[in-house]
């Protein structure tokens, strides 16, 4: 490796708006972030899902005929 050409790596503190810290190395400064992985949703378990059907489905329900006994 060539001397004196590579970035300066120092240790710096990654901050959560949740409140977590995480500390790791990087040539930027201290940083903020809004979602990390404690509270994103994903990977919580508190992800929603979607409920809505299909264009087709919806327009089935709602325009369909209905099933005759």
């Amino acid at each position: 490796m060539k001397k004196e050409i590579h970035p300066e790596v120092k240790e710096i503190t990654i901050t959560c708006a949740c409140g977590e810290v995480y500390h790791t190395r990087s040539t930027k400064d201290d940083q903020r972030v809004e979602i990390c992985a404690a509270c994103h949703p994903f990977y919580t378990g508190k992800q929603r899902t979607a409920t809505k059907g299909g264009r087709i489905e919806r327009f089935q329900r709602k325009y369909g005929k209905k099933e005759e006994e």
